[in-house]
């Protein structure tokens, strides 16, 4: 029998001395644009604080009524990066989870939240001059959850030149009857402080700067070779509400022949869907960072 004891030992080492990436939640970042202090997390790999390297980056965007502790708290993104990087299924990264209140991601309809050029303008250079990262569109990655996926793809089609990939998990996409039918309190509540005037009903909600943030009529009237330069994974569960957004996003990138994988799993608009979605996403796009 004691012959299997130094083999045990060795395993046991072997997991008591393995590194584990640096987690830091709830930091400040001073906003002109927003004219206030954006709270983030950020996770560090393991040898970040040992080596001088460069590292590439994935922007992770949490969900409505969620905040930059989301992913963290709830999605176990810093112990999922751990167990992907260290079995070589992911390259080492900087993971950044901003705090986006419940923005969308986007500039609201009367300009008094600027979210969108905030990230771009401000959020985005100030992680470069922070952190070791590599600052190019190549190791530049984004991803989300629910209204963070929407948010993915609102930065990744409108912003081609920042994100060599983009991996939206159960994206709030909408189509316009959606829209148009949607209940007053949704609309109210979630919608109109983003799209339009609360009070608006009908196709009246279809307001210009609605038309400016659908993520289906970007893709149907913009760029198409641009778009194309991003490399995108969308991910939705079957029984998942958002599940015809994004089964017509996947429509229109075909008829746009715009690339992309395509998954439709068994699950809900939860937590446990997006745990099992997240190795699979830094997976893809750590095959965006290595050189071909």
């Amino acid at each position: 029998m004691t012959r299997f004891i130094v083999p045990l030992l060795l395993v046991a080492a072997s997991h008591a001395f393995a590194q584990v990436g640096l987690l830091k939640e709830t930091l400040k970042v001073k906003s002109a644009i927003l004219s206030k202090d954006m709270e983030y997390s950020v996770y560090l790999p393991a040898d970040y604080e040992t080596s001088n390297r460069r590292y590439p980056v994935l922007y992770l965007l949490h969900g409505y009524t969620d905040d930059e502790t989301g992913w963290t708290q709830f999605g176990e993104a810093h112990l999922i990066a751990d167990r992907a990087i260290q079995s070589g299924e992911a390259a080492p990264m900087i993971i950044v989870m901003p705090d986006g209140g419940v923005t969308w991601f986007v500039n609201s309809y009367d300009g008094k939240v600027k979210y969108e050029d905030y990230f771009v303008k401000e959020f985005i250079p100030f992680i470069d001059a922070t952190y070791r990262t590599r600052p190019t569109k190549q190791y530049r990655a984004i991803s989300g959850l629910s209204m963070g996926g929407y948010g993915t793809l609102i930065m990744a089609i409108k912003h081609p030149e920042l994100f060599s990939s983009a991996a939206p998990l159960s994206a709030g996409v909408f189509e316009d009857e959606e829209i148009v039918n949607s209940n007053d309190e949704r609309w109210k509540i979630v919608l109109g402080d983003i799209y339009g005037k609360k009070e608006l009903t009908g196709r009246n909600r279809l307001t210009d700067h609605y038309n400016k943030n659908s993520v289906l009529k970007i893709i149907e009237t913009g760029n198409t070779e641009e778009i194309k330069k991003v490399r995108f994974y969308i991910d939705c569960g079957d029984e998942d509400f958002l599940i015809k957004g994004n089964m017509a996003l996947h429509s229109i990138m075909i008829d746009k022949k715009i690339p992309h994988e395509f998954r439709v799993r068994d699950g809900e608009h939860n937590w446990t869907y997006w745990r099992t979605a997240l190795p699979d996403v830094l997976k893809f796009v750590s095959e965006s960072f290595h050189q071909k």
